[in-house]
């Protein structure tokens, strides 16, 4: 992090400084410069005590089940200079605001505007689905051209990214910010924490569409990203998308398109789509801009999965409004890495058997798109087997919905259909009912169940796709499974 003083984050927040009780008697010097001397230097920012280092800001927040002021002195003992919380906790000195969560955007703001003073800039990306995987994608191309910080994970709310915002230096070029929504006013929020001079927005989807009642207010929400950029700034729109492409409206940014379907006058999109029997793809990456000639390059994914190549596309749009050459872009992509857990993660057991581990979330968008995948395997001659779990946040749509991802599968040619959670039965149901034998398309309740019916009807070569809403925790499903053959030993030994 930038460093900042105590005194001058106290001075910005207009928060109360609250010593430790007992400063300056029996303490070391050590003791006062990291948990008691106003003008301690800040060098990081965290929220869970666990992580606190030498010259932490330690963020109290109260929680379901614990509050984090319970854990205010350990992290004064662990290193932490000072603590934000809203009242003053023995043993440490903090700094009492009205809201720690508010303060800790508005000091996350604070350090945005000084690091951009010195050529930092900030890209946000939002959507229905794929922001994690773009946001990974595009965070190694700009790797390449400067030092970046990206969200770990998919930390995009209002405790996520100040956090993120937390990890820039002096150094940092570039801030690619992930920004989810799950109301109206949430991205704009964001946006007001780490302004964007770059806004990408990838899809209008279903995710969430039970908190927001219906996709037109979903697109309201995730417009808010273009409508915060500057007149200098670019928003990167997925012209496929016609509810992402009205957005050019909302913003006083030039508008980039891309597409994966459609060539484009000017704009950034991919021709020759090809995938290997491992769901991975090639294609032609195509930049023209500003009356410039056409230019192309061959990307080659190491990404599972066709819907990969939209969200690298949207990545490379994303470079080149930020200046990057085409060339540098399709290299960098071809070279890029999962680097998020439990999204489309390909595991080889040793005999064959082939597991797709997309556990993290779920909603009608992302699951279609893992099911086509997993159809391709079954294309390439390979048994499939797909484990699917409840897809939540769908309010009242939630029965037709799982009933869509029933029909899907079945229409999309999967061999065996595992449906563990609330809407199983729905959702076998519905693959039935499209034409899945029955024998092949089972509801259950428990997931040790999944487990144990898929161990049993495994056979080398199989692929197996493990996907539902993180609540239900399925990757531990896949972890199951992975483990169910031990590796045979290496050659040689005895």
């Amino acid at each position: 992090m930038i460093p900042v003083t105590v005194e001058e984050i106290a001075t910005v927040l207009g928060a109360q400084v609250s010593p430790p009780e007992g400063a300056g008697e029996g303490r070391s010097l050590q003791d006062e410069q990291t948990s008691g001397d106003p003008a301690a230097v800040i060098t990081a920012l965290t929220a869970d005590s666990r992580t606190v280092i030498t010259g932490a800001l330690f963020v109290a927040l109260p929680g379901e089940r614990v509050d984090g002021h319970d854990y205010v002195a350990a992290a004064a003992a662990a290193g932490a200079a000072a603590s934000l919380t809203k009242h003053p906790v023995t043993g440490a000195l903090c700094l009492v605001v009205a809201d720690p969560l508010v303060a800790l955007g508005r000091l996350s703001r604070y350090v945005v505007d000084r690091s951009s003073a010195e050529g930092l800039q900030v890209v946000g990306i939002t959507g229905s689905v794929g922001k994690t995987s773009t946001k990974d994608l595009l965070a190694q191309v700009l790797e390449q051209a400067g030092p970046t910080v990206a969200a770990t994970g998919n930390l995009n709310n209002e405790l996520g990214v100040p956090l993120t915002v937390g990890r820039i230096d002096a150094q940092t070029r570039f801030l690619v910010a992930e920004m989810g929504a799950r109301g109206i006013g949430h991205i704009a929020y964001l946006c007001d924490i780490a302004p964007p001079r770059v806004g990408v927005v990838l899809n209008v989807g279903q995710a969430h569409v039970g908190e927001f009642g219906g996709k037109a207010a979903i697109a309201h929400a995730k417009g808010e990203l273009v409508e915060s950029l500057p007149a200098d700034g670019w928003a990167v729109l997925n012209i496929d998308d016609p509810l992402v492409w009205a957005m050019r409206r909302r913003t006083k940014a030039q508008a980039l398109p891309w597409s994966t379907v459609q060539a484009l006058d000017s704009g950034v999109w991919a021709t020759d789509l090809i995938g290997d029997p491992y769901g991975r793809y090639s294609f032609t990456l195509h930049e023209r801009l500003n009356g410039e000639p056409e230019r192309d390059q061959q990307v080659q994914l190491r990404l599972t999965g066709r819907h990969q190549v939209a969200n690298a596309v949207a990545a490379a749009a994303a470079a080149v409004a930020l200046g990057l050459d085409l060339d540098q872009v399709a290299a960098t992509l071809s070279a890029a890495v999962p680097r998020s857990h439990w999204r489309m993660e390909l595991h080889d057991r040793s005999d064959g058997v082939t597991v797709i581990n997309d556990s993290y979330n779920a909603n009608p968008d992302s699951m279609r798109a893992a099911l086509t995948t997993l159809a391709e395997f079954g294309r390439n001659g390979r048994n499939t087997w797909a484990v699917l779990g409840d897809m939540l946040e769908l309010g009242e749509q939630a029965p037709e919905e799982h009933a869509a991802i029933g029909r899907f599968a079945a229409e999309m040619g999967i061999h065996n259909l595992i449906a563990v959670g609330e809407h199983a039965a729905r959702i076998a149901g519905a693959a039935v009912a499209s034409g899945l034998p029955a024998s092949r398309a089972v509801a259950l309740v428990d997931k040790t169940d999944a487990v144990a019916l898929v161990k049993t009807g495994l056979r080398p070569g199989d692929v197996v796709l493990v996907k539902a809403s993180r609540a239900l925790a399925l990757d531990t499903v896949a972890d199951d499974i992975l483990t169910a053959v031990v590796p045979p030993p290496d050659e040689g030994s005895g």
